[in-house]
């Protein structure tokens, strides 16, 4: 079985697990009320998902984390499925999703409901989680520090690498989140993301990463069969964070992150616009540079249905996916 294959099979093997066990999952979120809370400032017709669950970010995680110890496991009796370098994106999405169901606890039951982490808190926790992870890929893994298309050698950073690792992680770990907010677009993208990064990792060779991103794809896939519109689950914080901190961790894996604005041109995008609108609300005193951010609210307030905007973003995210993949290979 060739690399391409094996990784096609593990996608659809967590596919059929998440599908499986997602049932399940959402009857125990129903039964213990943990409900998605609408803040008063956004669209009016985002007040119908009031109470739907969430933390379904929970829902992908596990069979991703299950199927990738056990079969770091096979290499215990001789069988090298996928190799032990998975474990740092692995641990990424883990200790990410742990800060977000953490967020998403406290906003569906603890204290400050409706409202989650204080964000001077979240993003400090998120600093700390990236500089941890960028040390491990310099210095254990000794991960390729840059590569840029058309050019076929490797760009060496020095210790300068460690504070760009983190930015990539924290700042892919909110881009993500900033992309959550309709039913079926965060999974969606993500899921586009990860198969070019894939692609991307067997190009390298890499194929213990290329296994693993197309692991996440299936598992990504499984969820969005509960979460496309009008969805009965939503991923949350412990989903949104985790996804995107490993992509961003992906990225630095293959040497390719200088393609993030490209390949994730969705996420950086909502990010962006986020920025923006804040920068020019100061700037201007009051004044808005769009209806309402991040960017895929502004299409909702120009009259755009949801589906509308989440099919035409991923199609933008597909294009831009196989752009990165064809510079890669120039």
């Amino acid at each position: 079985m060739n690399d391409t294959t094996l990784a096609m099979s593990l996608a659809g093997l967590v596919f059929m697990m998440t599908v499986i066990w997602g049932g399940p999952l959402l009857r125990i979120l129903r039964h213990f009320k943990i409900g998605k809370q609408i803040r008063v400032d956004e669209p009016d017709r985002h007040f119908v998902k009031m109470g739907t669950a969430t933390m379904g970010g929970v829902m992908f995680i596990i069979p991703v984390v299950l199927i990738t110890v056990l079969l770091n496991a096979a290499s215990l009796i001789g069988m090298r499925i996928l190799g032990q370098s998975v474990l740092v994106p692995l641990i990424a999405m883990l200790s990410f999703a742990v800060l977000g169901a953490i967020d998403d606890w406290q906003g569906v039951k603890g204290k400050r409901k409706g409202e989650g982490m204080r964000i001077r808190t979240k993003f400090a926790a998120q600093i700390v989680l990236g500089l941890g992870i960028a040390v491990v890929l310099r210095y254990m893994l000794k991960v390729p520090e840059l590569y840029l298309p058309g050019i076929n050698l490797e760009i060496e950073l020095g210790w300068f690498y460690i504070p760009v690792a983190a930015f990539v992680i924290v700042a892919m770990s909110n881009a993500v989140n900033f992309t959550d907010g309709l039913d079926g677009l965060a999974g969606l993208i993500s899921a586009t993301i990860f198969a070019a990064y894939g692609g991307i990792a067997l190009i390298q060779g890499q194929v213990f990463i290329g296994r693993f991103c197309f692991t996440m794809v299936g598992a990504l896939f499984g969820f969005l069969w509960f979460n496309v519109h009008p969805a009965e689950l939503f991923m949350g914080d412990s989903g949104s964070l985790s996804l995107g901190a490993t992509i961003g961790v992906i990225a630095l894996m293959t040497g390719q992150w200088a393609l993030l604005p490209v390949i994730a041109v969705i996420p950086v995008g909502e990010a962006l616009s986020d920025i923006i609108q804040i920068a020019y609300f100061k700037m201007t005193h009051g004044r808005r540079f769009f209806k309402m951010a991040p960017i895929h609210l502004h299409f909702e307030l120009l009259g755009w249905s949801e589906m509308q905007i989440v099919q035409r973003f991923w199609l933008i995210g597909l294009i831009a996916a196989m752009l990165g993949i064809g510079l890669v290979l120039v």
